[in-house]
């Protein structure tokens, strides 16, 4: 770490969150009134992966529907992974916070003065409570609006975590557990380090998307709080389970946009290039089979016939109905010349959420004291090895809710942090970088060898490839990070190498195919599910 002796920090805060997506905002607003609130984001308020989010939040909603349905679905799809205590609380904790959303002002679709809910992949019910097919981006404009209503909050944006401020990275209290006290974040506009000091830390920053060369995720998705987590002492689980979602767009103008689950949920079939279905060929629920099911039926058919891409047709749904579904997905495709009312949609699957993360407890507490982990960045034990349709937003809002309760009542009587004074980073003995095509470069190659060699089919010489070029890339960010400025593309790309390290690493620890992760090395199901836990050294 680089510090010079203690001094004045340059922010004193009761919490500091990093992320500005559903968890962080969320978190944001359940915390009283009286505590003092920095949200940390690396890009503009609005451009998170919560708002790309199209289809919507599961939730029970329908008297017809139940609980135990819910868990039951979620199970399925975790392929026998799923903490149970884990599920039971965000499925019933579902309603009331869809019921909080709604006191907000989300504006949810309704159909005959009720919620209307849809189904998708997975789903035994209609139970996906959405904003027609935009559901992420109208969540956030609202809690957006809240935030702008808060005094307590002040919001950095075009900021970038550069790393978690711990007791043990500072040589403190060497006899007590590690414990966090805030971290450093590079200011974009300026290029300046600024210290952030806290008792509490929360990290609700996304996934690590982008370390595929093909995903549906924004550029902000780069695993900065898992690889901070990890750096701070923190253990992290099921990084093997990346999620690829079946329908990205496949167009050359059309970057990182989402086909969403609900067109499939609401009859719309995968089609060869010659208009054969073939997903019944692959599973008996078709194209309502789960994620990972459908993506590797895709990733099948693709390799098999040589195809591009595949298509997804709901041209026999009136013109009305899927303007009314989906009218931003319609608006979208007809501005790149397809007409989905008379032709079907050339998708392919892409690298969309990251199932494990930081291992966190029910209530977001991490191994270091004093860090929290919420939403995509951590592994609550929700999606095991394979995340149900809908359930992500969710988990954001559950988990938000039970990390601030514990923050809560740990918060000082006087709102004001009592935690150490830390040293502001010292960039005194580093330099301006002299190439920084070194960091684009090895960016470009990173991302296509994790696609070809971690990808959706896995073997075990194509990780030990992957993990070999990591180690490589390893070496020459570490050299750059120690002699020059840190920049936010250097702290992207040092944390993409370490997530996916963490990736292989997990993959290469798991000799089963199961739920997100095939091998053909290993196509078998072991008889017990057990989580893979990597432990930092």
């Amino acid at each position: 770490m680089n510090a010079t002796a203690s001094r004045t920090p340059t922010f004193v805060f009761d919490v500091v969150i990093v992320g500005s997506g559903l968890a962080g905002l969320s978190a944001a607003l359940l915390l009283p009134a009286t505590t003092r609130i920095a949200i940390i984001t690396k890009s503009a308020v609005r451009e998170g992966s919560s708002g790309w989010a199209q289809g919507g939040i599961a939730a029970v909603w329908d008297k017809s529907d139940s609980f135990a349905a819910h868990i039951d679905d979620t199970l399925v799809a975790g392929a026998g992974l799923c903490d149970l205590a884990a599920t039971q609380l965000v499925v019933e904790q579902a309603p009331q916070a869809i019921a909080w959303l709604q006191k907000l002002g989300v504006p949810f679709s309704r159909e005959d003065g009720e919620l209307h809910l849809t189904r998708e992949g997975g789903h035994s019910a209609r139970r996906i409570v959405h904003a027609t097919d935009a559901t992420g981006a109208a969540v956030q404009h609202t809690l957006i609006e809240q935030l702008q209503n808060s005094a307590n909050i002040t919001l950095f944006e075009n900021h970038t975590l550069v790393d978690l401020i711990t007791t043990t990275k500072l040589g403190l209290e060497p006899d007590a557990p590690t414990r966090c006290l805030g971290l450093y974040a590079l200011d974009n506009t300026t290029d300046e380090v600024v210290t952030f000091q806290a008792p509490h830390t929360l990290l609700a920053c996304g996934g690590a998307g982008k370390v595929y060369l093909y995903t549906t995720n924004p550029d902000t998705a780069t695993g900065d709080g898992i690889a901070a987590a990890w750096r701070a002492g923190c253990r992290v689980q099921n990084m093997e389970f990346i999620q690829f979602h079946p329908t990205c767009l496949y167009h050359p103008h059309a970057k990182s946009f989402l086909i969403s689950e609900a067109v499939r949920g609401e009859g719309g079939r995968l089609l060869l290039p010659d208009g054969t279905r073939f997903m019944p060929a692959h599973d008996p629920r078709a194209e309502l089979a789960p994620r990972d099911v459908v993506a590797r039926a895709i990733d099948f058919e693709m390799k098999k016939g040589g195809f591009d891409c595949v298509y997804l047709d709901i041209s026999h749904q009136p013109l009305s109905f899927i303007q009314e579904h989906f009218p931003n997905i319609y608006a979208r495709c007809l501005e790149l010349g397809i007409d989905m009312s008379k032709q079907p949609i050339p998708v392919v699957p892409a690298a969309h959420y990251t199932c494990g993360g930081v291992l966190a407890d029910l209530q977001g507490r991490t191994d270091v004291a004093g860090l929290y982990a919420i939403g995509e960045t951590a592994c609550s034990g929700l999606h095991g090895a394979n995340r149900l349709a809908s359930n992500s937003l969710l988990e954001c809002m559950v988990f938000a809710r039970a990390a601030t309760q514990v923050i809560a009542n740990n918060l000082t009587t006087t709102g004001s942090a009592t935690v150490q004074t830390v040293p502001v980073w010292d960039d005194s003995r580093v330099t301006d970088a002299d190439e920084s095509v070194v960091i684009s470069h090895n960016w470009d190659e990173l991302r296509r060898f994790m696609w070809d060699y971690v990808g959706i089919v896995r073997t075990n010489k194509r990780l030990e490839r992957a993990g070999h070029r990591i180690a490589l890339l390893q070496a020459e960010i570490d050299e750059f990070y120690a002699h020059f400025h840190v920049s936010r593309d250097l702290l992207e790309l040092r944390n993409l190498v370490q997530v996916a390290d963490l990736i292989v690493k997990s993959a290469q620890a798991r000799h089963e195919s199961r739920g997100l992760h095939f091998s053909r090395d290993y196509p078998a199901l072991l008889d017990a599910a057990v989580p893979t836990t990597l432990t930092p050294l």
